[in-house]
């Protein structure tokens, strides 16, 4: 449900200067011939079509059909989490991950619990955990005596993973992992397969103790290509002695290689088993238990890790697409909010409101918005046309324009576009972020046409034959790039007749 604000923020907003231009409603009701086609081409109606065509400079609107409608944007919805991040934030915003302890080392002995506080990082990776420790044990701590903590408080609820229904049917791929403010590696397992004529070779690549693989696999004659629709996916049990063994079970092309990251191990296993790992590689010794909990007030800092700056990261959440980052970045703006803001209502309620704050200040319009975690990963997010393309004029007139545009994927050359565009016109004329669901597809940035000028442009379709849009929403980002916004004029709708 739409968050509704103070009536005294309401009341101020009006005195607040215009950020953005205010966007036309009017409906132009034609598209060009080429974009009509496509679409009916593939059996989509024209009017599953909403989208936004205007100057980035001005804010004149072109083209414009289904505008003020409330869809569903995919995942071109991580345009407004990250905007509102980076302004809220700030370009040089980093998250902390801290170890603490209230005991002192002593003669390369810590005799005392080891806490370890996370701040919502999305970005710690294995390599940078690693990094972490080594640091630790370099400070002269060998020996650890005692349990390691994880204290995920920064968030709230501390696992709604825990809380939270899968998305669909694959829960344990790395595109629906659900953050919390601890998310070590994002909780996933990396393993190798390959094969031959002969047999199956498996192999665990990330580096965990006391976690074996048993392959149950089976050869089969099908296709490398399609070697996930033959392998049952992975299970994870744990043995009376704590021990876990990823089973493989199904079949398995012959002569294929595969590396592949899942999502398998309840996640405080997971700390546990790759803290003792990595803990022993560095010829530490530790032999405590992993529980949760929280520092106190008197523990003190033995190390902090800070991750890359925000404005990095952007680059990662939207060129890639990541869901669990743009989850996390929705939280932290709940978690960090003034006032604490997010006491009793939980991270990502705050982090809604404080992106509403943030559309009122800029004047746009939350008229139909829903925000459910901020990735566009959803069933029930929804955002207009007509209000994503004033977050995207926000954007060009941002003090951090620079940072945000160059996040977006590239026509024809990286991120989710590297094969989009690709030996047309548009490359590198477009940065847009691409979307898609089951029945949504999505294209929203902005384009350089031939004679340099930028535009704004927002297309998405809802549609159960969205998935064959994308050749549509490809020829309007031609359309834009040829230059056509420059003479189009939609032929005016035709004049009811009289009676004489």
């Amino acid at each position: 449900m739409p968050i509704r604000l103070p009536a005294l923020l309401l009341s101020v907003v009006f005195s607040l200067p215009a950020l953005a231009a205010p966007l036309q409603t009017r409906e132009t009701g034609v598209l060009p011939d080429s974009i009509r086609q496509q679409l009916q081409q593939q059996g989509i109606p024209a009017q599953a079509l909403s989208v936004v065509v205007m100057r980035a400079d001005s804010g004149q609107i072109v083209m414009q059909q289904q505008a003020t409608q409330a869809v569903s944007p995919a995942s071109s919805m991580k345009l407004l989490t990250t905007l509102a991040g980076l302004e809220e934030l700030g370009p040089v915003f980093r998250w902390k991950t801290q170890l603490l302890s209230t005991a002192t080392p002593e003669k390369e002995v810590l005799n005392g619990d080891l806490y370890l506080r996370g701040g919502g990082d999305p970005s710690l990776s294995l390599e940078k955990w690693t990094s972490f420790l080594r640091r630790l044990r370099y400070s002269g701590i060998k020996t650890l005596r005692g349990d390691l903590i994880l204290d995920r408080s920064s968030f709230q609820p501390e696992r709604e993973d825990l809380q939270t229904s899968p998305f669909d049917e694959h829960p344990d791929a790395a595109y629906n992992v659900i953050p919390d403010a601890l998310l070590l590696n994002h909780n996933l397992l990396q393993f190798a397969i390959e094969s031959d004529g002969k047999r199956i070779q498996t192999r665990l690549q990330t580096p965990l103790a006391n976690v074996v693989i048993r392959n149950n696999l089976k050869l089969n004659n099908a296709a490398c290509a399609s070697w996930e629709k033959s392998v049952t996916p992975p299970v994870a049990l744990t043995d009376d002695n704590g021990d876990i063994e990823i089973r493989l079970n199904g079949s398995f092309p012959k002569n294929c290689q595969i590396s592949t990251r899942l999502n398998l191990m309840d996640r405080n296993q997971y700390v546990a088993a790759m803290f003792a790992q990595i803990w022993r590689e560095l010829g530490g010794v530790w032999r405590g238990q992993v529980r949760e909990g929280k520092a106190p007030a008197d523990a003190t800092l033995l190390l902090e890790h800070q991750s890359e700056t925000l404005a990095d990261l952007l680059r990662t959440i939207n060129k890639q697409s990541d869901n669990t980052m743009a989850r996390a970045l929705l939280q932290t703006l709940g978690s960090t909010a003034p006032n604490n803001a997010a006491s009793g209502t939980g991270s990502r309620t705050a982090g809604d409101l404080r992106i509403r704050q943030w559309l009122l200040r800029h004047q746009l319009d939350e008229q139909g918005l829903v925000i459910e975690n901020g990735s566009g990963l959803s069933r029930s997010e929804r955002i207009s046309a007509q209000t994503l393309a004033g977050v995207l004029q926000a954007g060009w007139r941002s003090p951090w324009n620079a940072e945000f545009i160059s996040s977006l994927p590239i026509g024809g050359m990286d991120g989710t576009l590297r094969k989009r565009l690709k030996g047309t016109v548009a490359e590198g004329r477009a940065r847009l972020k691409t979307g898609t669901l089951r029945n949504a597809t999505a294209l929203a940035g902005y384009v350089r046409d031939l004679q340099d000028t930028q535009w704004i442009v927002v297309a998405i379709i809802n549609d159960e034959q969205a998935a064959k849009a994308r050749k549509a929403l490809d020829q309007l980002i031609l359309w834009v790039v040829a230059g056509h916004p420059e003479q189009w004029q939609a032929p005016d709708e035709p004049a009811p007749e009289t009676q004489p």
